[in-house]
C-alpha cells in the first residue's frame, strides 16, 4: 500500500482527492565553517565553535526568544514583537558562488551577509522544507523555519567589497538574484555546542502540496 493510499484511507468520509505525500528521508552533511556576530551589526566573523541556547547563539546579534518585525513582515506594524525564527542563518558555498556569478562579481563571503554556518553536502540547501531537523553529532538540534529572504542591506554589504561597481545597482542585484538561493533561517531546538567540521544528519519530513 502506498503512503498516499494509506493516508487517504484514514479519511474515507471525505470525498476529495488527497495530495501525493513524498516520504521523509535522512541526508548527511557537514558544518564546514562557523561564524558569529558578536557586535551590534549583522556581519559575522569566523569562529571554531558556537555555543547555542534555546534563544540562539550566546552573545550573537540575533540572539533572543523574540525579535522586532521589519520589512519581511508587512502584516505587522514595524517593530512589533514576534517569535525569533531567525536565530541562525545557514548558507551553502555552491549557492553563493552561483549568485555571485549572476551578479557579475568574483565571490560572496558568508561573513558579508551575516551567515552563521556554511553547510556542505546538501544540494539545494535553500529549498530544504520547513520542519527539517538538523541533528549535529555533538548533540545540538536546529529546526528549519524556511528559506532566508535576501535583502538590499546584505546587498549593500556585498557591494562595499566591490568599490569599483555602482553601489546601488550591485546592492539591488543581490535580492534580485539570490531568492531561494540565500540559505535558510533556523532556530535552536536542542542547545549545546557546535564544533567546526561536525557531521550533520538532516531529517527531512514528509512533504505534500496542500490544495484545498
Amino acid at each position: 500500500m502506498s503512503i498516499q493510499t494509506e493516508r487517504s484511507s484514514l479519511f474515507p468520509e471525505l470525498d476529495m482527492e488527497h495530495p501525493e505525500i513524498v516520504p521523509g528521508r535522512r541526508l548527511k552533511a557537514r558544518a564546514v565553517k562557523l561564524l558569529a556576530a558578536p557586535g551590534n551589526e549583522m556581519q559575522t566573523v569566523e569562529v571554531d565553535r558556537l555555543e547555542v541556547e534555546i534563544a540562539g547563539i550566546v552573545g550573537d546579534y540575533h540572539y533572543g526568544h523574540s525579535r522586532k518585525s521589519g520589512s519581511r513582515e508587512p502584516w505587522y506594524p514595524r517593530g512589533t514583537e514576534m517569535c525569533n525564527e531567525r536565530q541562525l542563518t545557514l548558507v551553502a558555498e555552491d549557492e553563493m558562488a552561483h549568485v555571485a556569478g549572476l551578479m557579475g562579481i568574483e565571490r560572496i563571503e558568508p561573513e558579508w551577509i551575516g551567515a552563521n554556518m556554511v553547510i556542505e553536502g546538501l544540494r539545494l540547501l535553500s529549498l530544504l522544507p520547513p520542519r527539517t531537523q538538523l541533528f549535529f553529532e555533538g548533540g545540538v538540534t536546529l529546526r528549519v523555519d524556511g528559506a532566508n529572504v535576501p535583502c538590499k542591506f546584505s546587498g549593500a554589504s556585498i557591494a562595499s567589497h566591490y568599490p569599483d561597481r555602482d553601489q546601488t545597482e550591485l546592492a539591488l542585484a543581490f535580492p534580485a538574484n539570490a531568492r531561494k538561493r540565500r540559505g535558510l533561517v533556523v532556530r535552536v531546538e536542542k542547545p549545546g555546542v557546535i564544533e567546526r567540521g561536525e557531521e550533520i544528519t538532516a531529517a527531512i519530513p514528509d512533504q505534500w502540496i496542500y490544495r484545498p
